[in-house]
């Protein structure tokens, strides 16, 4: 049950993610990853800020707000398509 979670609050988080990010998704399975590895960073940003969240939304929101970041730098780096 763990793992449909950590699946499904991945896809909405890295969804919403590059929603923001670029106004779009990115696809299922990107949404997914970028998800996960956006909760991996947000969880770390909110730590170092001490932004303590809890529940389902709290996930999301760190997991979303990682995920724009984890865009954002890899933008920066140059990787991704340039309007």
């Amino acid at each position: 049950m763990d793992w449909l979670f950590i699946i499904v609050v991945g896809a909405i988080a890295g969804w919403l993610g590059s929603f923001l990010f670029k106004g779009s998704g990115s696809g299922l399975i990107w949404n997914i990853l970028l998800g996960v590895i956006g909760a991996l960073v947000g969880g770390w940003i909110f730590d170092q800020l001490n932004i303590q969240t809890s529940g389902i939304g709290g996930s999301i929101i760190t997991a979303a707000v990682g995920a724009f970041v984890v865009l954002w730098v890899f933008r920066l780096l140059g990787g991704g398509r340039s309007r």
